[in-house]
């Protein structure tokens, strides 16, 4: 049991993985729970919850820190230029290889993912075995959350609009305010009298996190399982789509290698440049859809592509960090 435990340690892989496939397993075999109204709704539960991880996000921001890590300019626009332009533009020019009505929802699912920000935690973490800039990779992580609340929703509003000209983005961009930017910009003010309780419980503040993810993930799938939306998907098809999310996660870190060479950065930027700029948020993509996508049974859908994306991420991005250390890079 300890060498498998290591073995799954050296993966990059954790429990909240297997959790998120034990969700989707359970929505499959169990949905009706999912979308009940009464006496309890999970997704109203789930929505309330949102709420919560950004509060306490803005809890734990310390706007003189972020004010601090500014100076290196040229890698945060190299950081967020490819996480929220060269991504969804990559993923738009692939459209026209999806022309089935399964295959364009897939797609919608992947320039969603394209379209997030990247993720903190792990970033910092691959950032830190491979021996980069630390505080730049948490300056960049925290900023990307930030700019995401934005950006994200504009891309899929431009997207959806265009494509189905019914996407009500003034809807969308109050529910955001009211469960995103609100909780987050009141404890970003709250920051300097409680920042310190944040600290204190960061152990605790992410298993809340996990937990109202893994609720969300569950809800999304029990709509989707209910409309039976997976049942044309074939384990083959999931494979393929699989393999397309390591490409697209090895194309990605490879064109940020590229740049960071040409714009002549040293190892430390050159290592926060491809972790940061290759990896996707699923805490944001998961209470981002809970908002865009609220009620909707493609929701479970939609999200398929970024939890493959994530696992993928996990592990990829833990082998080639700690290639890196051995190697010396």
């Amino acid at each position: 049991m300890t060498s498998v435990k290591t073995l799954l340690v050296n993966l990059g892989l954790d429990w909240f993985l297997f959790a998120i496939i034990a969700m989707v397993c359970l929505a499959y075999l169990f949905p009706g729970p999912g979308i009940l109204q009464d006496p309890i709704s999970l997704s109203e539960l789930a929505n309330y919850g949102v709420s919560g991880i950004f509060f306490f996000y803005g809890l734990k921001l310390d706007t003189e820190k972020l004010k601090t890590g500014l100076a290196n300019w040229r890698m945060h626009l190299v950081i967020q230029s490819t996480t929220f332009i060269f991504f969804p533009l990559l993923i738009l020019m692939i459209k026209l290889c999806f022309k089935t009505v399964n295959a364009e929802h897939l797609w919608f699912g992947i320039f969603f993912l394209a379209a997030l920000p990247s993720t903190v935690s792990s970033s910092v973490v691959m950032v830190s075995i491979a021996q980069g800039n630390i505080p730049g990779a948490i300056f960049n992580a925290s900023i990307s959350a930030l700019i995401g609340v934005f950006v994200t929703p504009l891309w899929i509003g431009l997207v959806l609009q265009r494509d189905t000209g019914n996407f009500d983005m003034t809807n969308i961009v109050l529910k955001l305010a009211l469960q995103v930017l609100l909780p987050v910009v009141i404890g970003m003010a709250l920051n300097k009298r409680f920042g310190y309780f944040a600290d204190k419980h960061k152990k605790g503040l992410k298993n809340f996190d996990q937990v109202i993810i893994l609720l969300i993930i569950y809800t999304s799938f029990c709509k989707s399982f209910t409309e039976h939306l997976f049942e044309n998907m074939t384990i083959l098809e999931i494979i393929f789509l699989s393999s397309g999310m390591l490409f697209l996660f090895l194309v990605v870190m490879l064109f940020m290698k590229f740049i960071s060479t040409l714009l002549k950065f040293n190892k430390g930027d050159t290592v926060t440049v491809m972790f940061c700029g290759s990896k996707k948020s699923l805490v944001h993509g998961t209470v981002m859809s809970g908002i865009l996508f609220a009620g909707n049974p493609m929701a479970g859908f939609i999200l398929l592509p970024l939890m493959l994306y994530h696992g993928i991420q996990l592990i990829a991005a833990s082998l080639i960090a700690k290639r890196m250390a051995s190697a010396n890079y």
